[in-house]
Parts: C-alpha cells; sequence; structure tokens
C-alpha cells in the first residue's frame, strides 16, 4: 500500500505541472481543447502542444469520472504560437 505522504506528494508535484491555459496571440485568445470539441476549438494557424500534466491528472483521478471527462475531453491541447506563414515574402 502507498503511503498518505508518498501520495500527497505526487499530487502537490503534479499540480505544478498541470493546467493548461488559453493564450493571446496577435490580439486574439486561443483556448485549449480537447477530444469533445477541437472541431469548434482549434485553429489551423496556431502551434498547440500537449499538457502532459493533464493527461497525467485524468490518469490518476479516472475513479472519478468527471476530472478525466473534463481533461481529456475539454483540456488536452493548449494553444503555444503562431503557426510560421507559408508564404515565401520578396
Amino acid at each position: 500500500m502507498t503511503s498518505p505522504l508518498l501520495l500527497a506528494s505526487l499530487l502537490a508535484l503534479a499540480g505544478f505541472i498541470a493546467c493548461a491555459d488559453n493564450k493571446t496571440l496577435n490580439g486574439h485568445e486561443y483556448e485549449t481543447y480537447g477530444l469533445f470539441n477541437k472541431d469548434e476549438i482549434r485553429d489551423t494557424s496556431v502551434v498547440y502542444s500537449l499538457v502532459w500534466g493533464n493527461v497525467i491528472w485524468g490518469a490518476v483521478l479516472f475513479q472519478t469520472i468527471a476530472c478525466p471527462i473534463y481533461f481529456y475531453g475539454f483540456s488536452l491541447w493548449e494553444p503555444k504560437r503562431m503557426k510560421p506563414d507559408p508564404t515565401p515574402r520578396d
């Protein structure tokens, strides 16, 4: 059995690496997205990165049912930066 101190330490550590944030790029706020709202939120001109903290939280709290639905469904990817413009400049 896992000691309560070890479990509390792991949860505290995971708290520092979790949580996806919206980001403002070029004056427009881009939201996080997950598996459920990908088609409505994801912008093809933005580079997104996987939020490993939310992946871990969803796995650790899988018995709660609501937490994995939130983390995986709505907060799995966060915006990082705009994609480079593919058109060459003269």
